[in-house]
């Protein structure tokens, strides 16, 4: 059933999630050619994300571009609905918010 593999998909990105770095990532850096990646605790603490590649790798390889295309879509055909998918909303929101314009 598509709903199995929906399901089964959320699953795993919430693990993957979970064991990667948490917090706020961020890009930072002095030089726009060389820039870091800086993951900012509820505590206050920060960690640089390449010394949490151990954890952060595969939620890297997982959301690369190749994900751009069927999110994208998703987005746009949820935008087509009469009734707007509440998750679809705030997965964008989330995406303009981290997504410098």
């Amino acid at each position: 059933m598509v709903s199995d593999e929906l399901l089964a998909a959320a699953h795993a990105l919430e693990r993957l999630a979970a064991a990667s770095t948490g917090g706020e990532w961020r890009l930072t850096g002095l030089l726009a050619t060389r820039p870091e990646v800086i993951a900012h605790h509820d505590d206050g603490t920060t960690e640089h994300i390449a010394e949490g590649r151990t954890r952060s790798a595969r939620w890297i390889a997982a959301l690369s571009p190749e994900l751009a295309a069927p999110l994208a879509e998703w987005l746009r055909s949820a935008a087509r609905q009469e009734e707007v998918d509440p998750a679809a909303v705030e997965v964008a929101r989330v995406l303009r918010r981290r997504i410098p314009s």
